[in-house]
């Protein structure tokens, strides 16, 4: 695994994918299924893994975490960067800074949570938890009213944040007021798109940020490198033709649930048997199921 400090050219080097997260009938961490899934990624040219929502750290006990964080650790290859999540609740996130001062992770998400949050007290809560981690850390927007674009700008300007991981969604990706004013107060090259391949071209060209996160990544890591290296290099026709490859999946990800979606998808394409899904979530409905694996089918045979 990675130790090194995470700079922009290595968010540009390649796709960050976010995993979903393998569980035996018994929801522990299946350490086999999960090696699978982590070098059928690194097979693909694929060698950042942020474990987030995918993942469903959300719901991660915390007297699992510290097992986890050594299984991810110890399975990744060494050039591999691996995020781990903390969060949502700032308790917990707290807790866990004390428990990632035993690992070498040289950084990690702060999970966004929805429902009692201000902006002033998001950015005093990822304060207090990156100077309790000692590192930069991830701070990730997910949706509007989260956090005030000076608030972020603040937790940058201070050193606290490795990166931002973008993921407000819009009906057009490419008229977005808050993302043009956070890119007025922070360096274009700390900003990283976070909703998979489908906004990545507008967002890295016409908004100048650097690389994107992904879930169907997982299915087909080497598509999605590919799409990187030609958004990167300009080529934006060859990027747009790869990007069109992950559209059905992708857009059963939006209709029915994208954490759901993917965790199925990973096992109907045959990659790792993920299991259950963790609560408080569930797998898809059987009724889905067939669409699910047509989709992945049809991206891993691409």
């Amino acid at each position: 695994m990675q130790t090194a400090p995470v700079t922009p050219e290595r968010l540009r080097s390649s796709v960050i994918a976010v995993p979903p997260m393998a569980r035996d009938q018994n929801l522990v961490y299946a350490p086999e299924e999960n090696a699978k899934i982590i070098r059928h990624i690194e097979a693909g040219g694929v060698d950042i893994l942020l474990y987030g929502g995918n993942a469903n750290f959300y719901h991660t006990a915390p007297s699992e975490y510290a097992s986890i964080l050594t299984a991810l650790a110890e399975t990744a290859a060494a050039e591999t960067l691996v995020i781990p999540s903390v969060g949502p609740a700032w308790g917990t996130m707290m807790d866990q800074a004390r428990i990632l001062a035993d690992f070498d992770y040289p950084t990690v998400m702060a999970l966004p949570m929805q429902g009692l949050t201000t902006s002033a007290g998001v950015a005093t809560g990822v304060r207090r938890f990156a100077e309790a981690f000692g590192k930069p850390v991830v701070l990730y927007i997910k949706q509007d009213g989260f956090i005030d674009p000076a608030d972020a700008a603040s937790l940058v300007n201070d050193g606290l944040i490795s990166w931002i991981k973008y993921a407000i969604v819009r009906e057009d990706p490419a008229v977005d007021p808050y993302l043009t004013e956070l890119l007025q107060l922070v360096d274009s090259q700390l900003v990283v798109s976070g909703i998979g391949e489908q906004p990545a071209i507008i967002h890295l060209r016409d908004f100048g940020i650097n690389g994107f996160t992904a879930g169907c990544v997982c299915i087909r890591p080497d598509l999605s490198q590919r799409m990187l290296e030609a958004i990167v290099a300009g080529d934006y026709e060859t990027a747009e033709t790869l990007r069109a490859g992950f559209e059905p999946l992708e857009d059963l990800r939006n209709r029915i649930n994208p954490v759901r979606v993917l965790h199925e998808a990973v096992s109907l394409a045959g990659i790792a048997n993920t299991g259950p899904a963790l609560p408080l979530l569930t797998n898809l409905d059987p009724a889905d199921c067939d669409r699910v694996k047509h989709a992945a089918v049809q991206l891993l045979e691409k």
